[in-house]
């Protein structure tokens, strides 16, 4: 009898045992990865209660929360999003959330994306909520930015601006001379203009010197992307610009006006800051395209309208005009 009892008791123990490893360590029942979103301030019971509703765990929300508060760490949940790879159990999906990286997405702002583009783009975003906040030109810096799924627009915003806030909080106190700007506002509507008239980094510089150095002397700067602006808020025009739109007298054609335009034409990157307050020195006044992505650069009227002639020859060959 005892012999039996023992064996019984065994068995059970065994059984137990293997229970345990199924409910536990053993692979979870979903087929293949899955994505499981842990809010703010949740708990053990509550995700066991999700991971049960996803069907993404053997047994009850209660079985695992048992299992979790008696063989998983006592650290806290982590809030965020989190990929659950095929085949991890109840003790891999715990310590996921606990101590694993949740999903970074990012959301890229390119060097020169106007205020509206940048707009568009957070509202597009399928995982972020919340109303997208009206953002002035200039104010957000381009980089890539990560964000958690569910976070707010309004958050996501606040982090491109605040990051071009201490862009121009730690460059402006180290300009040159060269560049008659008196405020970090006009530095940014100058790289604003640099960086639409430009897409070659190693010219970056020069641009910027050209429009110092007229700045300097009164001239107007005649940059065409300050006329198309006002038309297309910082977007493509698609054509070529109206004389109409040339001759238009306000604040952002400088064709018209002498001076920078009354506010930036886009959102510059850190490059194109640091290039108009280190412009590099030169006595051009003028430059055109080159027809190879580049621009040419001149001193006088006389060189700049020799650069034009080519660069129109260049434009009829291709069948442009």
């Amino acid at each position: 009898m005892k012999r039996l009892l023992l064996i019984g008791g065994a068995g059970a123990v065994l059984a137990a045992l293997v229970l345990i490893y199924m409910l536990w360590w053993a692979p979870g029942p979903k087929p293949g990865p899955h994505t499981v979103i842990v809010e703010e301030g949740s708990t053990i019971a509550s995700v066991a209660r999700q991971l049960e509703r996803q069907g993404a765990i053997p047994g009850t929300a209660k079985t695992y929360y048992v299992m979790a508060r008696i063989l998983g760490s006592a650290d806290p949940i982590q809030a965020g999003e989190f990929e659950i790879p095929r085949g991890a159990g109840g003790a891999a999906i715990l310590d996921l959330l606990q101590h694993g990286r949740p999903v970074l997405r990012l959301i890229t702002i390119t060097e020169g994306m106007p205020s509206v583009i940048v707009e568009e783009k957070l509202t597009a975003n399928p995982y972020l909520t919340g109303p997208t906040p009206t953002l002035a030109e200039g104010s957000v810096l381009p980089d890539s930015y990560g964000y958690k799924r569910g976070e707010t627009r309004g958050a996501v915003a606040q982090r491109m601006q605040a990051a071009m806030r201490k862009t121009i909080d730690q460059l402006w106190p180290k300009r040159g001379t060269y560049c008659p700007l008196s405020t970090p506002e006009q530095a940014v509507i100058l790289a604003s203009i640099v960086e639409k008239e430009t897409g070659k980094a190693s010219e970056r510089r020069t641009i910027a010197a050209v429009y110092c150095n007229r700045l300097k002397i009164g001239m107007k700067l005649d940059a065409d992307p300050t006329v198309i602006y006002p038309v297309t808020k910082g977007k493509p025009l698609g054509r070529r610009i109206l004389r109409s739109e040339l001759n238009a007298d306000h604040g952002y054609n400088t064709y018209r006006r002498a001076g920078l335009p009354e506010g930036p034409i886009a959102n510059p990157g850190k490059a194109s800051i640091e290039a108009v307050l280190h412009p590099e020195p030169t006595k051009a006044l003028y430059f055109v395209a080159d027809g190879s992505g580049g621009h040419v650069f001149a001193e006088t009227l006389a060189e700049h309208s020799a650069n034009v002639a080519k660069w129109y020859a260049i434009r009829r060959q291709r069948g442009e005009m």
